[in-house]
């Protein structure tokens, strides 16, 4: 796939965030929902930061918008509950999916649009742990996700949680997780005090839930520590279990986002 390069993460944000702000207004026009697919951490805080911005520039009333985030950590269930069985990890916590999803993007948001204009609370939406099949169901209720943000692990091409070997029907449920995805993630939430901080599970959207239930999916890498990301990503034709965020070649309408540093740190691999 031909990826769009841009100088640096700040202006490849500033494009997706215009993107979604016309796509935002054209659904309120039309009198509907508008539903955002969104990862937490790194990728695509530049998004995020200048989405907030276009919606003060433009005045934009956030009340028809959904935010239904990937993934969050889970723990096992305290005594009482049956053997395996999950709950989500407190969503006060720094490393919180949930928590990130609260204050980073709608309070953000909610922020610049104004009191009255915002995101409600009921609509951040994120998987339950106890009852994960129903996200699947909500999704479709909704009649899908009209843009899905995406992201790959630098060192393992997770996508959300799913580790490699995912299959390509999965849908929304509790994984384990795989160790480069939790090394990964030490840099994604720095407040970890090493691997030993970082959650062995997470309850996750599945790689059929992104390529059935997105009307459009737009993957962003930047930063020279995805070079081996972008170099997987621009090779992908369709869905490679080994380095799952290669869904986004298969969804309806996708497209690749990529930063200078990123291209040219897949370069220097290739070269290699």
């Amino acid at each position: 796939m031909s990826p769009i390069v841009f100088p640096d993460p700040e202006v490849l944000g500033r494009k997706v965030a215009a993107e979604i702000a016309v796509e935002v207004e054209e659904a309120a026009r039309a009198g509907r929902t508008y539903v955002l697919g969104c990862p937490g951490g790194r990728s695509a805080a530049s998004t995020y930061r200048a989405l907030a911005d276009e919606v003060a520039v433009r005045g934009l009333d956030l009340g028809n918008v959904v935010i239904v985030m990937m993934d969050e950590y889970v723990e096992p269930a305290p005594s009482g509950f049956r053997e395996g069985e999950y709950r989500a990890i407190d969503s006060q916590l720094p490393h919180s999916c949930l928590r990130f999803g609260r204050e980073e993007i709608v309070g953000r948001l909610n922020a610049a649009a104004g009191p009255g204009r915002g995101i409600t609370a009921e609509r951040l939406w994120a998987p339950d742990p106890a009852d994960p099949g129903a996200y699947d169901r909500q999704i479709a209720e909704l009649g899908g996700i009209d843009l899905f943000l995406l992201a790959s692990g630098a060192g393992d091409g997770h996508i959300a949680f799913n580790p490699a070997g995912s299959a390509a029907d999965s849908r929304t449920r509790v994984v384990t997780l795989g160790e480069q995805t939790r090394t990964d993630n030490l840099a994604t939430f720095p407040t970890f005090g090493g691997l030993g901080d970082v959650p062995r599970h997470g309850v996750t959207v599945g790689i059929g839930t992104i390529r059935t239930q997105s009307k459009r999916v737009v993957m962003v890498a930047h930063g020279r520590d995805k070079g081996k990301a972008v170099r997987r990503l621009a090779q992908a034709e369709g869905y490679e279990a080994d380095w799952p965020a290669t869904v986004f070649a298969d969804c309806a309408h996708p497209s690749l986002y990529l930063d200078q540093a990123a291209v040219a740190a897949s370069a220097a691999l290739t070269s290699l």
